[in-house]
């Protein structure tokens, strides 16, 4: 995708991202003009009025009960923008803080907010130009996102800073180079930019992308520890997952199915057993829920982005100005909370499964799969390393939703802390590449000890993968350095790719695939 027409239509969480990357263009069709025009005329009739308009003609949050006068409204944005620059740390990345910026783009079209069409065009024409404003990576709690907000707003406006690239540069000084003028805000503007979601909105849906590419290499490592263990593949026969539907297990079966498919395992006796341990058997059951979360939270972070959440929200048709609470984003936060605990749960299967992968008496392999014997370590002491990663995984579980301070005169006493749910399931997803990596490890060295059977198409693609970044272990050597560079292998999204193509050629993006029917057929 390289164009979308704003306020016209909707698109899913695999499209938003295409149209977050460098060169795609907005536009501003007639219907959704006329839709802002109208919403603008009940703004300004407001403003002509004595009618107490929160934020429009009365002080934010504590202060609700100061009116301000009509020649003042124009002034206050500014005022009101800059007095909510609370953002600190790292800035987000462009890349996601180009998503914030496209989301909060959207949902201004929708019209809720009330904003000047000029203001709304400004928008556009920074984000066609290239420029993406810069977002400290701290300052929200999830009762919406004023404090981010408010410094996407200041480079609208051209008192902030903006990536141009990977380079931060002020906002006056990107502005004039692209040849375009700062936004000018009248009455409401201010709020309208500031009162929005679309910070943890953007977060959240570059986070769940990226999640999506981690499920298809964890599915695709789990499924060569399989064929590492010799592992019986018929736990995910599509009878079995049907006898008891639980939410997502069929779908995580035939995803299964579709990994292993043409692996030496399906051949008849080729299972060293017929019941496995239960970080084998219980993959589908694990990987149900996860998916069925994962669908979960991409409908509600597409829900976010495409509707007006505004407060005040603006009723053109009716005519009128209501305050509302639909900046508060529990479902999202709670989405991802879920997530944490999903990811712990796989991680643990995960580490298990590599433990028992260096089991002689389990496996039926050379003790630590060292070729040497004897007092080799093999890849034994790598098992310190999964449990500690297993231990920060489990740390990243602990549910961020729960915690809420009453801020601004206690005014604001409730906070779902949605940010700090989507940073948190960030950072555990980092531990879980990890640990993942060292699976993918472990199980390449089984495959090698075992003969090197004939392996499935989409783990003959990871295999190789591993394969290109160590060789197989034939003495003992360090083994740190071989996880680091497996895991550095797995954080290029070529990968993912691969692993989508050799499952489904038209498979498209992975978060596409695994929320879709593709991660339902064989």
């Amino acid at each position: 995708m390289t164009a979308f027409a704003l306020g016209q239509s909707r698109v899913d969480l695999s499209s938003l991202m295409r149209l977050a990357a460098p060169g795609a263009q907005l536009s501003m069709p007639a219907a959704t003009r006329a839709r802002l025009q109208a919403s603008r005329r009940v703004v300004e009739r407001y403003a002509e009025g004595d009618e107490p308009i929160y934020g429009l003609n009365t002080g934010l949050g504590g202060n609700i009960g100061f009116r301000l006068s009509r020649e003042e409204l124009d002034a206050f944005q500014i005022q009101m923008v800059r007095g909510r620059c609370i953002g600190i740390g790292a800035p987000f990345d462009p890349a996601t803080a180009r998503l914030m910026f496209l989301c909060r783009i959207i949902g201004l079209a929708e019209g809720g907010a009330g904003i000047t069409p000029a203001v709304l065009d400004a928008m556009v024409a920074q984000y066609n130009a290239g420029l993406t404003p810069v977002v400290p990576g701290r300052g929200s709690i999830g009762a919406g996102d004023l404090g981010l907000c408010a410094h996407m707003a200041s480079a609208v406006i051209g008192l902030g800073s903006f990536f141009v690239g990977e380079t931060v540069v002020p906002a006056a000084e990107a502005l004039a180079a692209a040849g375009l003028q700062p936004a000018v805000l009248g009455p409401k503007d201010g709020l309208g930019l500031l009162n929005s979601s679309a910070p943890a909105s953007g977060y959240a849906a570059k986070v769940l992308s990226d999640l999506a590419g981690l499920l298809v290499l964890a599915t695709a490592t789990a499924a060569l520890s399989f064929e590492g263990y010799g592992a019986n593949i018929a736990i995910f026969d599509a009878r079995l997952a049907a006898a008891r539907p639980a939410r997502g297990q069929e779908r995580a079966a035939a995803l299964f199915r579709q990994m292993l498919g043409g692996s030496a395992l399906a051949e008849p006796g080729a299972a060293r057993s017929i019941q496995d341990a239960l970080s084998f058997r219980v993959l589908s059951q694990l990987m149900g829920p996860m998916l069925s979360s994962l669908a979960t939270a991409v409908g509600d972070v597409e829900t976010e982005i495409f509707a007006a959440s505004d407060n005040p929200l603006v009723l053109a048709e009716d005519g009128l100005i209501l305050s509302t609470a639909n900046f508060h984003t529990p479902a999202i936060a709670l989405s991802f909370d879920t997530l944490a605990i999903a990811v712990t749960h796989l991680s643990t299967a995960a580490a298990y499964r590599t433990i028992k992968m260096m089991s002689p008496t389990l496996s039926g392999l050379p003790k630590y799969l060292s070729p040497v014997g004897g007092g080799s370590v093999g890849l034994n002491a790598l098992q310190k390393t999964v449990a500690g990663l297993h231990a920060e995984i489990r740390l990243k579980a602990a549910p961020a939703s729960l915690d809420a301070l009453a801020v601004s005169d206690t005014v604001e006493d409730h906070a779902p802390q949605t940010h700090l749910t989507i940073r948190k399931l960030a950072e555990q997803m980092d531990l879980w590449r990890m640990l993942t990596a060292i699976e993918a490890l472990t199980a390449a060295q089984a495959v090698d000890l075992r003969g090197r059977p004939v392996l499935a198409p989409a783990t003959q693609v990871l295999f190789d993968a591993v394969r290109a970044a160590v060789p197989m272990m034939q003495e003992d050597r360090e083994t740190g350095w071989d996880a680091e560079k497996v895991i550095e292998r797995f954080g290029r999204p070529d990968l993912v790719a691969a692993l989508c193509a050799a499952l489904r050629p038209s498979a498209g993006s992975a978060l596409a695939w695994l929320i879709g029917a593709g991660g339902a057929s064989e």
